[in-house]
């Protein structure tokens, strides 16, 4: 009997610790710095405890990809380094708080103008740094020998996905926007019902919103053509076949991992190899440290407030930072507040500043009645996980978008900073708090969220690896991506359409006068 039983033991053991057809593939990683790191991480994380060799690419300097982890190796980019400094991002923040100060006109055009020189900047220089790479012979034929399995990356950078398909790996995407419209990008986007990034907009617009939306997507057009793909157009002159260019290079990818999830964004159509893992970085919280869970229940039946601005922005206009310390003064609840620079004046004896926070840990603490966020898609996510209300200070990027679509859906309240003052601010923390419909309908965005068959992190592993095992996943692209402009509006359909009619209704019109001309004769001649 109990060699039956260890027979059977370890036929169990073999069955559950083989590996897998992928297990032990290596995997070549083109990550974001900044928040996006955060993200890929815990994909890596996940990929590394399934037995995968994991090569991270790095430049020289970073913020948060350390040069050594027991999870990946790194291969160190060769080019210059011309990564961003932090404080831009500060600057950045204050440029677009001065252009919303205008009427709401100038303050759009004014804030396109920003993005767009933003965007071509940063286009040219990873454009550069591509042309860089490929001219490097022996870091290429390096990468070559190494015989990688997949590209994964993050198309916010487009060094990933040059140097993938040049390498001729199946590519990945970690993916939440590319130049601010990749869903645009993959999938049918009519303008009509699906707002284009960056326009504010929801899915339910009257004419004139619809104008705006049209405008926006009709802008966007105008930068992929005339400032983007003519920032690599040397590159792939010289590296990639004739016509090639980058958004063809983009829907190449095999799966996109959208960080996205319809429970928060509005519905729209899709594709089969675009995979919505929104959220996939959220966990249940961990017990707080001793000071921290101590402050939290000295607050007594009133709760704590949170506020975080994210990785990126460590300070504010004083006279915001001043407004927004005067208001937590009057409230009755607690507030932890990460906050960087000089201690505002006006801070109450309630509000704790810390230069770091847990904020997964603290926004599943039972105290927590409001986050205050600047709307990062990571701070978004995690607060429907957990179901708090939000009070958005959206400074750039897409965080005004995401704020907007949990403020339709009745779970935040937005501020604008540049005119924020004490008594907006205190009055919308205070609506939010009294109000039980936040609360109510957050709480309902995260059952709904939760409520699902497979988490989104397996799903994402799975199509990894799914990847992997085949080789890639050409049976999921449209072939709609291979179509001429014209082809795939049917436009030339629609022009025969027009000719055979327009035949038709010259002929018919001939034969009339025809008609009419003998008729008049006839007449005549009686």
């Amino acid at each position: 009997m109990s060699r039956t039983v260890t027979v059977f033991l370890t036929v169990l053991c073999f069955l559950l610790l083989r590996p897998s057809d992928c297990r032990g593939s290596k995997i070549l990683v083109m990550p974001v710095d900044g928040s996006h790191w955060i993200n890929m991480k815990v994909i890596l994380e996940e990929l590394h405890s399934r037995g995968h060799e994991i090569s991270v690419l790095r430049q020289a300097k970073s913020w948060f990809i350390s040069s050594n982890s027991s999870m990946y190796t790194t291969i160190s980019i060769p080019v210059k380094d011309e990564r961003r400094e932090k404080n831009f991002y500060n600057e950045y923040a204050q440029s677009v708080m001065d252009c919303r100060s205008y009427p709401t006109f100038i303050h759009i055009l004014c804030q396109l103008r920003l993005t767009t020189s933003i965007l071509a900047n940063a286009q040219n220089k990873i454009g550069r740094a591509a042309a860089n790479v490929l001219d490097n012979h022996g870091f290429v034929k390096k990468l070559q020998d190494s015989k990688f399995d997949l590209m994964l990356t993050d198309p916010s950078n487009s060094l990933g996905v040059i140097l993938g398909r040049y390498l001729k790996l199946p590519i990945v995407f970690n993916v939440r926007l590319i130049n601010g419209k990749a869903q645009f990008i993959v999938a049918p986007s009519p303008v009509s019902y699906v707002p284009v990034p960056g326009s504010e907009l929801d899915d339910n617009m009257d004419f004139v919103q619809r104008t705006k939306n049209m405008l926006y997507y009709l802008y966007s057009v105008y930068e992929q053509y005339f400032l983007i793909n003519p920032a690599y157009s040397d590159v792939f002159e010289r590296h990639f076949p004739p016509g090639t260019d980058l958004l063809s290079l983009q829907l190449s990818a095999d799966i996109w991992l959208f960080r996205t999830d319809f429970v928060f964004d509005f519905p729209r159509p899709t594709m089969p190899n675009v995979v919505y893992i929104g959220g996939f970085q959220c966990k249940q919280a961990k017990p707080l440290t001793a000071e921290l869970e101590a402050f939290m229940q000295s607050s007594g039946e009133h709760g704590v407030v949170v506020m975080s601005l994210g990785t990126l922005v460590s300070a504010l206009p004083p006279e915001v930072t001043e407004a927004i310390a005067a208001a937590f003064g009057q409230l009755p609840q607690k507030v932890i507040w990460k906050f960087e620079g000089e201690k505002p004046s006006s801070l109450g004896n309630n509000t704790l500043l810390v230069n770091w926070l847990p904020q997964k840990d603290l926004l599943g603490h039972p105290k927590t009645r409001v986050f205050v966020t600047h709307g990062g898609t990571n701070a978004i996510y995690e607060t429907i996980y957990h179901g708090v209300p939000v009070l958005g200070m959206p400074l750039f990027f897409d965080q005004f978008d995401n704020l907007l679509r949990l403020k339709v859906r009745g779970a935040a309240q937005m501020v604008e900073v540049r005119s924020l003052t004490k008594e907006n601010f205190l009055e919308a923390l205070k609506d939010l708090i009294e109000n039980p419909s936040y609360r109510k309908n957050i709480q309902h965005l995260s059952l709904l969220y939760r409520d699902r068959p497979i988490s989104p992190l397996d799903e994402a592993i799975f199509w990894i690896e799914y990847v992997i095992r085949n080789k890639g996943a050409a049976h999921l692209k449209s072939a709609g991506f291979s179509l001429p402009w014209y082809t795939y509006f049917c436009l030339d359909v629609a022009a025969l359409f027009m000719v055979v009619t327009g035949t038709f209704i010259w002929g018919l019109v001939l034969v009339c006068r025809r008609l009419c001309c003998r008729f008049k004769k006839k007449m005549k001649a009686e």
